[in-house]
């Protein structure tokens, strides 16, 4: 495929499956209102997907789901695996949300990354897992409001790297970069993508999706962008290409949305007209990405990709200014 062909695919880079939604309340052994936004990881040959579910209160929490194909026969924990603990973390009063994991090379640990909720706001917290079966605190990183967190897998100079999407009153929602020695104390915080006003697709706010995926090319940044319009919010994916050795550098951006809510469990559901995808698995022998996707915010689903024509299709998208 060459590039002058991509203007033609628009959203097509990435193909849904057949059998969508692939998860749903359902396949849990428990009641519950919602099942979506899952972080996903590999271990020991499983799929592993960490999903949020939101129960019958409106409060979320975080259960483990494990699949030996990574589409269907779905095992899910008997209970929350990783429920919000507000008498020792009171920023989880109103839940935890939208993990994303990372592992850590330095540290052979699963980082994970997620939105604890309160009256205070919404605040970015890290856990560490082996086995997904227990999970270390390591409590809030990042003070409100702040959301949309995930770690490079490697260090830069010595430092830990993240991606999240603080929020100031009557300022623009925007995607930063911030470091840490220790991942606990962050600084050099740099603003490296910018949500495009007016009639932009990605217009409202942004934010990072998985995390970034290290490529020959640079690191690879899938974002959720919203757009408002009359009917409500939209919200669609877009992505850039960083600059492996100095990630604050974006080399790449795609002015068209590249996938967005288009099918019936995307059009239609607790919060209508989303795609929003926390977990991403690569597959090194094929060269194709495996996306988990929160559909509508009701329920999970899936696409996959090349990622040649995902790094050829980026050749052809602007270098930003």
């Amino acid at each position: 495929m060459n590039g002058s062909n991509f203007k033609a695919l628009g959203v097509n880079l990435f193909t849904r499956c057949p059998s969508n939604p692939i998860i749903t309340t359902h396949n849990l052994p428990y009641p519950a209102n919602s099942i979506f936004n899952a972080g996903a990881a590999m271990v020991d040959g499983w799929t592993v997907l960490l999903a949020r579910v939101e129960d019958m209160r409106g409060i979320s929490h975080l259960t483990v789901l494990r699949s030996k194909d990574g589409v269907s026969n779905w095992i899910a924990d008997e209970s929350p695996s990783f429920p919000p603990d507000p008498e020792h973390c009171p920023e989880e009063l109103w839940g935890i949300e939208d993990p994303r994991i990372t592992f850590l090379e330095d540290l052979q640990v699963f980082a994970v990354c997620y939105t604890a909720y309160s009256r205070r706001g919404p605040q970015v917290s890290l856990a560490f897992t082996k086995d997904f079966k227990t999970f270390e605190r390591k409590g809030v990183i990042l003070p409100p409001e702040d959301k949309n967190a995930s770690l490079f897998p490697c260090k830069f100079n010595d430092n830990f790297a993240v991606l999240h999407r603080p929020v100031a009153v009557g300022q623009d929602s925007n995607i930063w970069i911030s470091f840490s020695t220790d991942l606990k104390r962050w600084g050099d915080h740099t603003m490296i993508l910018e949500c495009r006003r007016g009639a932009w697709w990605d217009s409202h706010r942004i934010g990072a999706c998985p995390p970034p995926l290290r490529t020959e090319k640079g690191w690879l940044l899938l974002y959720h962008g919203v757009r408002n319009t009359v009917s409500g919010a939209i919200y669609r994916l877009g992505i850039a290409l960083l600059d492996l050795n100095d990630p604050t550098k974006v080399l790449r951006r795609s002015d068209e949305w590249i996938f967005g809510p288009s099918e019936p469990y995307e059009l239609i559901g607790d919060v209508h007209n989303v795609v929003f995808p926390c977990g991403w698995i690569y597959e090194e022998e094929s060269r194709r990405i495996r996306l988990y996707y929160g559909a509508a915010d009701t329920s999970i689903a899936l696409a996959t990709a090349s990622l040649d024509e995902i790094l050829e299709y980026l050749e052809t998208c602007p270098q930003p200014k």
